[in-house]
Parts: structure tokens; sequence; C-alpha cells
């Protein structure tokens, strides 16, 4: 039995889902403090977490920043902000996806389902294995894909995002070839995660800020109503 700490304030919201939640079979826990909730969430082993945006003494983004810092725990952002750049900051600060309120609760037990099924996917295909250190170059990138360790050529460290990572990763494993936005959002956020295309942009944004070379061409192509591409015809990855 799946057991999930739901944290909203409205506590007339957080009684129906818990009641839904219950009904479909999980085990839940309420939190409507954010401090409260934060605690919660550090000291006891949740399969998921349902998290509001907007909470007393404690908000949902440093919740989530919180939690990440130790744990995996899967974490739906539960929020009324609807721009890019509140959902992009809410998966930044580790949430694995949002739904926007009001949102009808067959989404939200679709989402929880699909978070949790990704979970499953993941420890059954780590289990028993031991990662393989492997070096993967890229133009001046030295890519330590064991320890997910991203190097300049001048030796510092290159401090990416998972998901940011992630997408690095997959343009390079692509290299030479156009990789289109709906391929990224399936490999990085999963097909089932409903985030609009125009966050891609954003990761991508963030990514050559933080790999590109200053005055030189960036390392991404955007290919136009395509996707996106890197290119070096000189290095084998």
């Amino acid at each position: 039995m799946p057991k999930i700490l739901i944290v909203e304030d409205e506590k007339n919201l957080a009684r129906f889902v818990e009641l839904e939640l219950q009904h479909e079979g999980y085990e839940t826990v309420v939190e409507n403090n954010g401090r409260k909730a934060l605690d919660r969430a550090l000291a006891e082993d949740f399969d998921a977490i349902l998290l509001d945006l907007m909470l007393p003494d404690l908000n949902g983004l440093e919740i989530a920043r919180r939690v990440r810092q130790t744990k995996t725990t899967p974490i739906i952002m539960m929020t009324a902000r609807d721009s890019v750049i509140d959902r992009v900051s809410g998966l930044d600060h580790g949430a694995d996806d949002y739904i926007v309120k009001p949102f009808a609760i067959e989404e939200l037990l679709a989402r929880l389902r699909a978070v949790l099924r990704r979970v499953k996917i993941e420890k059954d295909a780590s289990k028993d294995k031991l990662p393989r250190q492997k070096v993967v170059k890229f133009k001046d990138l030295t890519i330590e894909t064991a320890n997910r360790i991203v190097h300049r050529g001048d030796g510092k460290t290159v401090d990416l995002t998972k998901r940011e990572y992630n997408l690095l990763m997959t343009l390079i494993e692509n290299k030479n070839n156009v990789v289109g936005r709906d391929q990224l959002l399936n490999k990085i956020w999963g097909p089932e995660s409903n985030i609009e295309t125009n966050v891609v942009e954003v990761y991508v944004r963030y990514l050559r800020n933080k790999i590109d070379i200053p005055g030189q061409p960036s390392y991404i192509k955007t290919v136009r109503g395509t996707g996106y591409m890197v290119r070096d015809e000189d290095d084998n990855v």
C-alpha cells in the first residue's frame, strides 16, 4: 500500500484528496503547515508527496528543495500558478511533476500512478547492478556517466541539475541528428508528464548558459520548428 504525504493548507481540498486516495487504496498522511510537513517528509518514508505551493511558515518550493537534498521521494506540485516560469521553478526545485488548480481528481490520480510507475521501473532497472564508469567526451566537455559529473577542459566541474544532465546526454547520444521537442519531453520527463514543450526551451537555455563558451557559437543548435541537435564532426561519442 503506497504511503502518500498530502501537504495542503486548504483543509477542504486536503480532506477531499485524502478521501479519494484512500478510496483508491493509498495510505495517507495530511499536513497543513509547511514547516511541519518538511519535518515529516524528512523523518518518515513516503512513496510520494503531493505538495501545495503556497503554505504557512514554509512554501512548497523550499520544501521540495530541502527534501531533494537527502531523498528521492517523488513530488507532485499542486499549484494555482500556471505560468511557464512558475512550473519550471517547481521542477527546478525538485518536483517530478505538477498539476494546476483547480484539477480533476482523475488527473491527479493518473499523475500519481505515473510517477509511482516510473520509480518502480527505475528501481527494477538498477536492482543488483553496479554502475559502470564510462567517460564521454564532447568538445571541451568530459562526462563521467556513472556519477553524472561534467568537467570542462579547464578542469572545472559544470554543476548541472538532473534534467539538465539528461538533456545534455540525450542530445550527445543522438549527435548529428535532430531531437524533437516531444522526444525530449518523453525521454526526460516521461510520456505521461503532460508538460508543455516550451518547458524544453527553458531548459535548453539553462543548459546553454552553463556549457557554452562565451563569445563562441552555442554547442546546442536550434532547428526551427523541429527541435535541437549537437554536432561535432571530429569527436566520436
